[in-house]
């Protein structure tokens, strides 16, 4: 399925869309690759939490850990 999001840039927006523009890119392909780093930091984020929790644990001793 297919979304369509409007989307009114700042000139700010623009000026960073612009400078992260590559060639033969559009402002669509740059806001995709953003949400892709923003969705690869909330992952990170996540793993990070997850190994806080498991700090001082025994893995070995966890079935379905590993």
């Amino acid at each position: 399925m297919i979304a369509t999001v409007n989307f009114l840039a700042t000139p700010e927006d623009k000026r960073i869309i612009d400078a992260l523009t590559r060639e033969g890119e559009g402002p669509d392909d740059v806001i995709r690759r953003a949400l892709r780093l923003l969705d690869r930091e909330l992952r990170l984020e996540q793993a990070r939490a997850d190994m806080k929790q498991r700090v001082g644990k025994n893995l070995s001793e966890e079935e379905g850990a590993w």
